[in-house]
């Protein structure tokens, strides 16, 4: 195994830490030498739901325990070691990478989500590892009612060393996105970031300001935006699920970045949103640094969770 994959597994490990802290000890605490009856399952139930994870995936995961070790002694490791089997084939079907078509000449990758999601350093640390792949990368600040968020693009955009399209502060946002295509195509780009604005307070002038990009960049490249993630906090919890829905009524979500995980112990809202809405999750974020953000994997995620080695 590379000392990479290694310092990433650690790293994730010590993100996850309140998430797997919280259900580890309450494990714990309800299998010591302990006989799995209804009793245990309804409070293995109770600390599942109230760990994120949701009433349906809680409901599912106990539901396959009862199914294989019901009226048997066990103990927490092993109720651990069977919880983390079957959150990773929860997680094993979303667990799918960016993919970048080098046909598109720009991929145009439209990030959207709610202010302070953590949308702009999302950008900027997929520049970066895409850049690290050998891409030419260039960012777009489309949220233009913050100039916070834009001066933030541009200090990534020095760091990663991609070229970022800006205009002033309250720009058209559909008019800078329909010319940071053209400026990705005149530049030779194999990847376009598109930052947007994310007022949630009122939720049709968002909804109309992103149809109104959708609209304006197809007149450019009728297939783009390519892909469109949406970046969620780790920290809301079970809002995540409002959050996507919202978004989906907006524009066509491709697929999730996680974010902030390192900053609270509902980790295992990623869980319930794999199995319940299904959506790609590609990437997921444990920390400030740039190489904190990494390709999301199903079973690295399964065993931190549940305070497991790498397997």
């Amino acid at each position: 195994m590379s000392d990479q994959k290694v310092g990433w597994f650690k790293r994730l490990t010590q993100g996850l830490s309140k998430s797997s802290d919280k259900l580890t000890g309450g494990i714990a605490a309800i299998f010591t030498k302990r006989r799995l009856d209804d009793d245990a399952i309804e409070e293995l139930e109770e600390l599942l739901i109230a760990s994120d994870l949701g009433v349906k995936t809680a409901g599912k995961l106990t539901g396959n325990l009862r199914k294989t070790r019901f009226g048997k002694d066990v103990s927490d490791e092993e109720v651990r070691t069977a919880l983390a089997e079957d959150i990773a084939e929860i997680l094993t079907p979303v667990a799918k990478p960016l993919e970048i078509d080098p046909s598109n000449r720009p991929h145009v990758v439209l990030v959207v989500g709610v202010n302070g999601s953590g949308k702009t350093t999302t950008i900027g640390k997929l520049a970066q590892y895409h850049r690290e792949q050998g891409l030419n990368v260039m960012l777009a600040a489309g949220d233009t009612f913050r100039a916070a968020a834009v001066e933030q693009l541009k200090i990534w955009g020095a760091r990663t060393g991609c070229p970022v399209i800006a205009r002033t502060e309250g720009a058209d946002a559909a008019a800078l996105a329909y010319d940071a295509i053209v400026e990705a195509r005149a530049g030779g780009a194999d990847l376009l970031l598109i930052d947007t604005a994310g007022r949630l307070q009122n939720k049709s002038d968002l909804m109309q300001e992103l149809a109104k990009i959708v609209r304006v960049m197809r007149k450019v490249d009728a297939a783009a935006p390519h892909a469109c993630l949406l970046v969620l906090d780790a920290t809301v919890g079970q809002n995540a699920h409002n959050q996507v829905s919202v978004f989906r009524e907006i524009v066509d979500v491709t697929g999730l970045v996680m974010t902030k995980l390192d900053g609270t112990a509902k980790g295992g809202v990623v869980v319930a949103l794999a199995d319940q809405v299904g959506l790609p999750v590609h990437a997921i974020g444990v920390g400030e640094k740039a190489d904190d953000l990494r390709p999301f994997s199903a079973d690295s995620f399964a065993r931190s969770l549940m305070g497991l080695p790498e397997a």
